[in-house]
């Protein structure tokens, strides 16, 4: 019994070995695994949803996205900058920041007034990047760059109040929304 139980484990590990090296190839010849594209087919149709829940003119708004990794981790995130009459105000303009939920998107935060340039910065909070933008107007003379901080749910929603804060320095980053930020029709 002893002997044939012997033999039993020498087959096992002979399948297994056999296996292994069959198998090798098929794995080394894969390529990495890469985060999902961003489907941007889908944005206009998020864009235009969105905005139809807003009762905002659909028709009319344009935008600029900017493709950002704020959490570090090859999923692509998305900054949306819009930059129409309706989306904008003496202050600023609207800007999204959404994340991929499945084929679409979800809102992170909707600021509600922002000025180019947008930046992603080197620091972060809770894991996320944190993000500066430009204020300016609306009362408020002279501008200056916000840092907006995620806070582990959203980041601030005005740059002009805390939990904001102005920066006093210039402070390491990537800018992802340039200062002649051209936007594009939802059409």
């Amino acid at each position: 019994m002893r002997q044939m139980f012997n033999v039993f484990r020498f087959m096992r590990a002979a399948v297994l070995t056999v296996c292994s090296i069959l198998l090798v190839p098929y794995y080394v010849a894969q390529p990495a695994r890469q985060a999902s594209p961003i489907k941007y087919d889908s944005l206009a149709t998020f864009l235009r949803d969105y905005l139809r829940e807003l009762r905002a003119d659909e028709k009319t708004a344009e935008y600029f996205s900017a493709v950002a990794d704020l959490k570090g981790d090859g999923t692509k995130e998305l900054i949306v900058y819009f930059t129409d009459r309706h989306s904008c105000g003496s202050g600023g303009c609207a800007t999204l920041i959404l994340v991929p939920a499945g084929p679409s998107y979800k809102v992170v935060t909707k600021i509600t007034i922002a000025w180019p340039p947008i930046r992603v910065l080197d620091t972060k909070s809770h894991g996320w990047h944190d993000i500066a933008v430009r204020v300016q107007g609306g009362g408020i003379q002279p501008g200056y760059e916000a840092k907006l901080s995620f806070n582990g749910k959203t980041y601030p929603t005005n740059p002009s109040m805390p939990p904001a804060h102005r920066l006093l320095a210039e402070a390491p980053g990537t800018v992802v929304v340039p200062l002649d930020a051209k936007g594009k029709p939802l059409d």
